[in-house]
């Protein structure tokens, strides 16, 4: 079993994606973690309504700093950063560079934030969500 954590700075849409990705479709190889560098504290409203209709268990999952992770017990074998912010401010202090790898996702939070349709706000979540499937399946693929 391998631990990935996935970074963002704000933990509450794109992290989030990744960790729940990551526990309900490939529990049998993987545990995910998330954590913002900035964390508003709450995981985006939208992004959680849409992965409780895929039936995710999001049950244990809250948006928290990535220094938990930093001075952890818990040995993370990969460290993925989905935004740039977040690339450029945990790289320096994370212990294990060789360990992290960057993807840079679109923020969807400030796409839905500009939007109140419905429609308009699953398709922006659908692309983000898709992007970073489609990422994880081929991270997972090629190791």
């Amino acid at each position: 079993m391998k631990n990935i954590l996935f970074v963002c700075t704000g933990n509450s849409a794109r992290s989030i994606i990744a960790e729940s990705i990551i526990n309900n479709e490939y529990d049998d190889l993987y545990k995910g973690f998330s954590a913002g560098s900035n964390p508003t504290g709450k995981i985006n409203e939208d992004v959680k309504n849409y992965l409780l209709s895929k039936h995710y268990d999001l049950s244990n999952y809250r948006s928290k700093n990535f220094n938990e992770f930093v001075n952890s017990q818990i040995k993370m074998d990969y460290v993925i950063t989905v935004c740039n912010n977040a690339n450029n401010e945990f790289c320096p202090i994370w212990p294990n560079k060789d360990q992290i790898i960057h993807w840079d996702i679109e923020d969807p939070v400030k796409l839905l934030n500009e939007t109140n349709d419905l429609n308009k706000k699953d398709e922006i979540i659908e692309k983000a969500y898709n992007n970073i499937h489609k990422r994880i399946k081929e991270l997972i693929y090629e190791k």
